[in-house]
């Protein structure tokens, strides 16, 4: 089967799809193919900050999302043991530090808005296998499997939005350097009890890191911080000591904790690493999000970085489909308007990481 867009964009995730919501809307023909079956699948990266919050408001997608559901965090609290040591509240003209967005919400919510434009098309069960160039080494599109068929989609440009492990970013040889944190996160989920009010909590329990995120559904996502690559090691014994600095700072979370996490099965390890590609750009092909630059969980950026290129790269890439110019030099506006902020960030993120203990000085 051949198809036939302005732009092929790999990768449905939140960046990807608000990448194709914006072009459709500004009459650019856009392919998406996801490899997934859905936008059901799981997600740790679900909480957005303000600016990402004014994006969506921008684009009147944000009230489309708020009716699916979402959770507004009251606090930042900061734990030392039992103690509280530190709470940030809203500023002025404000209601919430951060918002817990479920990805499929987000997802579905742009989906919808998109379905009724017929420059927009998502395909799902779909996996890139082979990036296509002209004899001048310009890509033209891919060759992907959609339910073990064959397809061949011709465009003027590829978006690579297909995350931290990007197979657009390998299949185009694209050099990146990758920086090591010295930790891992293991990530868990579990009811939240009653009375539990919508905050992030970060705590310090016997030299142990911990993050809790409350979100939609009465549910608290629980990341704890482990040295880099002890998670075979750690799973080897028992997972009762592992749990009870939680239960030591978190007394009213123990019949949760007991009750849904009773094996390291019920934990998910993220290999924590950031990165950033020499380049984003080639002719006729573009990487955004993760598949340009990995941040770490620090601060709960990813999510926000991959959705503000999205929200600077559609002006820039509509404008080069009305110019049919999607030459690197062209492309490459988008590179220098991201590339400083993202750089920041991640030094940002290193210094959080390396000042954690500070914050819990009272």
């Amino acid at each position: 089967m051949n198809l036939q867009a302005d732009v092929c964009i790999v990768g449905g995730g939140p960046a990807g799809t608000l990448l194709g919501h914006l072009l459709a809307k500004n009459g650019v023909s856009t392919i998406i193919i996801e490899r997934s079956a859905g936008v059901n699948r799981q997600f740790r990266g679900e909480h957005i900050n303000a600016e990402t919050e004014a994006i969506l408001k921008e684009h009147q997608l944000f009230e489309k999302i708020e009716e699916l559901g979402i959770l507004k965090m009251k606090k930042v609290e900061y734990y030392s043991g039992r103690n509280m040591v530190k709470s940030i509240s809203p500023g002025v003209h404000e209601d919430h530090v951060g918002i817990h967005v479920p990805q499929a919400h987000l997802l579905n919510a742009i989906i919808q808005e998109s379905e009724h434009n017929n420059q927009f098309q998502l395909l799902f069960n779909t996996t890139v296998k082979e990036l296509i160039q002209d004899d001048q080494g310009i890509y033209t599109g891919v060759k992907a499997i959609q339910n073990g068929e064959e397809i061949t989609i011709s465009s003027q440009v590829t978006i690579g939005a297909d995350g931290r492990f990007s197979t657009v970013r390998k299949l185009a040889k694209i050099p990146t350097i990758e920086m090591t944190h010295g930790y891992d996160v293991l990530w868990a989920k579990i009811p939240a009890p009653e009375g539990w009010e919508p905050t992030t909590r970060m705590a310090l329990v016997n030299g142990h890191q911990l993050a809790l995120f409350s979100q939609t559904g009465g549910l608290i996502q629980i990341g704890w911080n482990i040295p880099e690559g002890s998670f075979p090691t750690l799973r080897k014994g028992s997972i009762q000591p592992f749990l009870e600095p939680l239960i030591e700072s978190f007394p009213q979370l123990e019949d949760g904790v007991r009750e849904h996490l009773q094996s390291w099965s019920d934990f998910v390890c993220l290999k924590v690493q950031s990165s950033r590609c020499e380049t984003w750009v080639e002719d006729g092909l573009v990487l955004i999000g993760d598949a340009a630059h990995t941040m770490t969980p620090t601060g709960a950026i990813g999510i926000n970085c991959g959705m503000k290129d999205a929200h600077i790269l559609a002006p820039i890439l509509t404008q080069a489909i009305i110019e049919n110019n999607t030459t690197a030099d062209h492309l490459k506006v988008f590179e220098m308007s991201r590339k400083n902020e993202i750089k920041s960030q991640q030094i940002m993120q290193l210094k959080q990481e390396t000042t954690f203990y500070e914050k819990f000085v009272g």
